[in-house]
Protein backbone atom coordinates (compact mmCIF):
# COMPACT_ATOMS: atom_id res chain seq x y z
CA UNK A 1 0.00 0.00 0.00
CA UNK A 2 1.44 3.36 -1.04
CA UNK A 3 1.65 6.10 1.51
CA UNK A 4 0.05 9.45 0.73
CA UNK A 5 2.58 12.28 0.57
CA UNK A 6 1.43 15.90 0.93
CA UNK A 7 3.63 18.98 0.55
CA UNK A 8 2.21 22.20 1.93
CA UNK A 9 3.66 25.03 -0.10
CA UNK A 10 3.17 28.65 -1.04
CA UNK A 11 3.94 30.91 -3.99
CA UNK A 12 7.58 31.91 -4.60
CA UNK A 13 8.96 29.58 -1.91
CA UNK A 14 12.42 28.36 -2.94
CA UNK A 15 12.59 25.79 -0.14
CA UNK A 16 9.16 24.46 -1.17
CA UNK A 17 10.37 24.11 -4.75
CA UNK A 18 13.46 22.22 -3.54
CA UNK A 19 11.31 19.75 -1.58
CA UNK A 20 9.04 19.14 -4.57
CA UNK A 21 12.03 18.73 -6.89
CA UNK A 22 13.70 16.14 -4.65
CA UNK A 23 10.48 14.17 -4.25
CA UNK A 24 10.05 14.17 -8.02
CA UNK A 25 13.67 13.07 -8.57
CA UNK A 26 13.17 10.24 -6.08
CA UNK A 27 10.01 9.12 -7.89
CA UNK A 28 7.79 9.82 -4.90
CA UNK A 29 4.33 11.01 -5.98
CA UNK A 30 2.91 13.82 -3.87
CA UNK A 31 0.01 16.23 -3.61
CA UNK A 32 1.01 19.90 -3.40
CA UNK A 33 -1.30 22.03 -1.26
CA UNK A 34 -0.81 25.76 -1.67
CA UNK A 35 -1.63 27.54 1.59
CA UNK A 36 -1.81 30.88 -0.26
CA UNK A 37 -4.65 29.60 -2.41
CA UNK A 38 -6.65 27.80 0.28
CA UNK A 39 -7.03 28.94 3.91
CA UNK A 40 -8.06 25.40 4.92
CA UNK A 41 -4.58 24.20 3.98
CA UNK A 42 -3.05 26.86 6.26
CA UNK A 43 -5.25 25.57 9.10
CA UNK A 44 -4.05 22.02 8.38
CA UNK A 45 -0.42 23.20 8.66
CA UNK A 46 -1.19 24.93 11.98
CA UNK A 47 -2.96 21.80 13.27
CA UNK A 48 0.24 19.89 12.54
CA UNK A 49 2.05 22.33 14.84
CA UNK A 50 3.78 24.48 12.21
CA UNK A 51 3.43 28.13 11.24
CA UNK A 52 5.35 28.11 7.96
CA UNK A 53 6.04 26.00 4.91
CA UNK A 54 7.23 23.77 3.38
CA UNK A 55 5.69 21.03 5.47
CA UNK A 56 5.87 17.50 4.10
CA UNK A 57 3.48 14.90 5.50
CA UNK A 58 3.61 11.13 5.04
CA UNK A 59 0.84 9.27 6.84
CA UNK A 60 0.89 10.94 10.26
CA UNK A 61 4.52 12.08 10.17
CA UNK A 62 5.29 15.69 9.36
CA UNK A 63 8.56 17.54 8.74
CA UNK A 64 9.09 21.24 8.16
CA UNK A 65 11.67 22.50 5.74
CA UNK A 66 14.39 20.98 3.62
CA UNK A 67 16.34 19.09 6.27
CA UNK A 68 17.89 15.71 7.05
CA UNK A 69 14.53 14.76 8.57
CA UNK A 70 13.06 15.07 5.07
CA UNK A 71 15.39 12.30 3.85
CA UNK A 72 14.15 10.03 6.65
CA UNK A 73 10.56 10.88 5.72
CA UNK A 74 11.24 10.09 2.06
CA UNK A 75 12.71 6.73 3.05
CA UNK A 76 9.55 6.09 5.07
CA UNK A 77 7.39 7.05 2.08
CA UNK A 78 9.20 4.53 -0.11
CA UNK A 79 8.90 1.68 2.40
Amino acid sequence: MKKQVIVYTTNDCIECDMVKQVLTQEGIPFEARNVSANSQYQKEVENLGFMGVPVTVVDHRAVKGFTNELKDLMDFAKS
